[in-house]
């Protein structure tokens, strides 16, 4: 019969050399041989009982063993994140202020319509911004609102919570601790740039295009907090989230 030396030493050397988090079923069914022998099939909860203890003993190393939304995984810690990415010569992607603020609005208001992004940011929403989310799994449509040209609905999906370290949308900073959005710019790599270059112009005209940008920016993030704070969007979430229905349909 297989011992639980020999169970913990599998699950190790399994989480290490698969460059994707693992359930317990999965690794449960590395234990399933050809024979078919119940004796060294360890059940779930042993499995998890044992990865809880080698995330505990991670406690204090430059890496991690936590739970996303696909399972577990090891990962390097936070803190240690600046200079473990000096491995790599390219830089991490940077995402402009349209884009994260699309991605939040579809996190916190799923599922959603595009129309209803644009009524909440009261700009249109780029198909470029739509598409890149889509093509990094970050969202995907989960059906289509029953009106007159039936618009796709949009939701995240796990990809997005295992990007993001988290393991459920519950998991999520409430609105109220995400007000002040520069303050997750560094996490993010935020872009505070513009998707658009503007074009060489007077040093006068410059000028008042960038303040028109800047006032433009500043009336977009007050009209997405004041919309989301009158339709008391804090306990609507909360609420939401609750609903199994809408928790699986979103992550699945």
């Amino acid at each position: 019969m297989i011992t639980k030396h020999d169970i913990r030493r599998i699950i190790e050397g399994a989480l290490m050399a698969y460059g994707h988090p693992l359930t317990e079923e999965a690794i449960q069914k590395l234990f399933i041989s050809e024979e078919g022998d119940p004796d060294n099939i360890p059940d779930t909860d042993d499995i998890r009982s044992i990865i809880l203890e080698i995330a505990q003993e991670c406690e204090g190393h430059g890496y991690e063993l936590v739970e996303v939304a696909s399972g577990w995984r090891y990962q390097v810690c936070a803190d240690t994140a600046t200079w473990v990415n000096r491995l790599w010569e390219e830089k991490p992607p940077r995402y402009s202020r349209a884009l994260l603020e699309t991605l939040a609005i579809i996190a916190y208001r799923q599922p959603i319509t595009r129309g209803d992004i644009e009524e909440i940011r009261g700009v249109a929403v780029s198909s470029h911004i739509i598409k890149t989310l889509s093509e990094r799994e970050w969202i995907k449509v989960v059906g289509h609102r029953d009106v007159p040209g039936r618009p796709s609905l949009y939701a995240t999906t796990r990809a997005f919570l295992d990007y993001f370290g988290i393991n459920s949308l519950e998991q999520l900073p409430t609105l109220k601790e995400l007000a002040d959005l520069d303050s997750i710019n560094p996490e993010l790599e935020f872009d505070v740039l513009n998707e658009s270059v503007v074009d060489e112009q007077p040093e006068g005209e410059a000028q008042s295009h960038a303040e028109n940008e800047a006032e433009l920016e500043t009336e977009t993030e007050t009209e997405i907090l004041s919309e989301v704070e009158d339709l008391e969007a804090i306990d609507e979430i909360e609420n939401s989230l609750e609903d199994n229905s809408i928790t699986q349909e979103t992550i699945q």
